[in-house]
Parts: C-alpha cells; structure tokens; sequence
C-alpha cells in the first residue's frame, strides 16, 4: 500500500489517476508529473517502484499546493474577513450563506446548529446601550 502526502494510493489504479485522491490535485496535474517524470501512462501503482512513487511525492510537495496548506489559506482569508467586518466576514461570523442566496425558506443546514436565527438579534452581552427598552418606564393607567 502506497501513500503520498497522507493520501492512500489505490493499488489497482494508474499512475495518471492516483494522485488525484490528494486534495488540490486534480487530473491534469496528476497528468502533468506522470509526464515530468516520464513515466508510462498506463503503469499502475502497484507496478512502479518506490522511487517512482518517491520522485512524485517530491514534485507534489515541491511544485503544487496540497490539501493542509489550501485549508490553511482558506482559513487564514476567512479570519481576514471577520475584523474588518466586510460583508463576507460579517456572514461568516453569523453562520449565514454568503453568496447571495436566499435564507427565508432554505439554508438550513447552515442555520440548523443554532448560531443565530434569522430574524433574532444579536446577544448584548450586558451592553446598558442594549438594555430592554421598556426597563425604567412607568406605566400611568389613568382612572375613570
């Protein structure tokens, strides 16, 4: 059993195929370091050597964008997003979608874990500002 990246090679698959089971690899750069390699197109993992495999797992590494540092590069735009409070950030904060798609009757699954419903506002944390808007009133009910 072969494994590049953490991913796990398929024996019975193609070389040209494999490594598209790694996360920001697709086709056409599996395709792309077969051929750098030279490696023939229809070799299939359990038939290559170990310094095949090597030699790809070091042009994969060296050359392509995986699947840890794509996570990580998304996740550092997203925590961009949030204090500088654009609109995308703001919609991420609050769990909602934000690509312009509607949340009256769908998005669901993004509301359903209960980070903030629709139509509520947010929680004042104690804020005075936010206070009750009927504390400290006296209701005056006249006689007859």
């Amino acid at each position: 059993m072969s494994h590049i990246l953490g991913a796990r090679l398929v024996p019975n698959e193609q070389v040209r195929i494999a490594p598209t089971e790694i996360g920001g690899i697709g086709p056409k750069e599996a395709t792309q370091v077969r051929y750098r390699l030279g490696i023939s197109e229809n070799i299939k993992v359990n038939e290559s050597t170990k310094y095949q495999i090597d030699q790809i797992e070091r042009i994969i590494g060296q050359d392509h964008v995986v699947h840890w540092e794509l996570k990580r590069g998304k996740r550092a735009d997203i925590e961009r997003f949030i204090p500088i409070s654009c609109y995308r950030g703001i919609r991420h904060q609050d769990g909602l979608p934000l690509r312009g798609q509607r949340t009256h009757t769908n998005a669901r699954t993004c509301r359903k874990f209960g980070i903030v419903p629709i139509g509520a506002k947010r929680k004042n944390d104690g804020d005075p500002s936010h206070a009750n808007k009927y504390e400290g009133y006296q209701y005056f009910f006249p006689s007859n």
